[in-house]
């Protein structure tokens, strides 16, 4: 389901913007530091409650402001209108319908979005946590239930690790909390990761040119069961007052042979590792008939040959979902001439 409007007030550098999207290809041009970027942010927080460029959503807000809105619309009732607002004063809100959500992962059913940004290399480069974040929202758009297991699980290894810091010897009482939890979460993953190894395989070998190995690691030893696993980790974790063991632990694991792919590849080869992790997964989506998500592009000409270029210009083509791009200039075509373009100068945005 693509963005229709777009409405966003103090969001980093954009005072306040108004944009009427087209279903097709969409092009916002301007000079560095304009707030091409920003736009983009405020459309990714609309389908994720949150930004791609930092953790922290406070940082979204603009210098001076107390808060943040954004308002989206991805048809024309009112029952397709969603927002988000961003406090420095409390927790990050969200609204479908007028109503507020219970889970801000529930915006991703009302307006699915993913990103290829200049930073995609560090879904190669980084820890497991943002290989996890690409795992689990494709896990969620294929198996109910899931933002169930995850919030569930979440919850009690909070519990558990608060027990360690408090008192150790009664953090075993929320293992059973966790095992419930925690085992079908892992085989969820699982699921999704088996179901994308052709995908992923065509996509590696299309973008990268290389066998690039993808496996699931579930977050605890292979031979052993959850329950064991945690009860082999309890002097471990009792001794640092965290929970080693379990699927936040969880990782995609990327090789090239026997080396990690993060050791064996340069930056730009990383890069296009991460855009093919990206492409696969929206790729089964699509053919599974999940979602058509909105595809945000941030300068996607950095660091690639004209080559490579090409053939990922071609992939994403061959999605035909609807496109955001950002360029410097207004005579940007590398992905077909564009159905509606922006222009962004001092973070005020004009439609052209």
């Amino acid at each position: 389901m693509s963005l229709a409007a777009l409405a966003a007030a103090n969001v980093r550098c954009i005072v306040k913007a108004e944009l009427e999207l087209h279903p097709d290809h969409n092009l916002i041009w301007g000079a560095n530091g304009s707030g091409k970027t920003s736009l983009l942010e405020a459309i990714y927080l609309l389908g994720r409650g949150r930004s791609f460029r930092t953790r922290n959503s406070q940082r979204l807000i603009r210098y001076g402001e107390s808060q943040l809105t954004v308002h989206g619309r991805t048809g024309t009732t009112p029952e397709q209108t969603l927002a988000v607002q961003v406090s420095r004063s409390s927790a990050t809100v969200g609204k479908l319908a007028g109503v507020y959500v219970q889970s801000l992962a529930e915006l991703s059913w009302a307006f699915p979005v993913q990103v290829v940004d200049p930073g995609i290399h560090k879904l190669v480069e980084d820890g497991g946590h943002r290989r996890r974040r690409w795992m689990d929202w494709g896990v969620f758009h294929v198996e109910q239930g899931f933002v169930q297991l995850w919030t569930s699980y979440a919850r009690a290894l909070k519990q558990r690790n608060a027990a360690l810091r408090a008192a150790p010897d009664s953090a075993t009482l929320w293992d059973v909390e966790l095992v419930r939890w925690g085992e079908p979460l892992a085989q969820a993953r699982g699921r999704w990761v088996e179901r994308l190894q052709p995908y992923w395989g065509e996509m590696s070998r299309t973008l990268v040119g290389l066998e690039v190995s993808l496996t699931y690691s579930r977050g605890w030893p292979e031979n052993m069961s959850f329950a064991e696993a945690l009860a082999a980790s309890r002097g471990r974790d009792a001794m640092h007052r965290t929970t080693h063991v379990g699927p936040h632990r969880a990782d995609a694991t990327l090789r090239i042979g026997t080396h990690l792919a993060r050791e064996a590849l340069s930056r730009g080869q990383q890069k296009l590792v991460g855009l093919a992790l990206v492409l696969g997964q929206l790729r089964v989506l699509q053919q599974d008939g999940a979602i058509t998500p909105t595809l945000l592009l941030d300068d996607p000409a950095a660091e690639l040959d004209q080559e490579r270029l090409g053939v990922f210009i071609h992939e994403v083509k061959r999605l035909n979902c609807q496109l955001v791009i950002t360029a410097l200039e207004p005579e940007s075509d590398a992905f077909g001439r564009p159905n509606r373009v922006f222009h962004v100068e001092q973070g005020r945005v004009q439609p052209v």
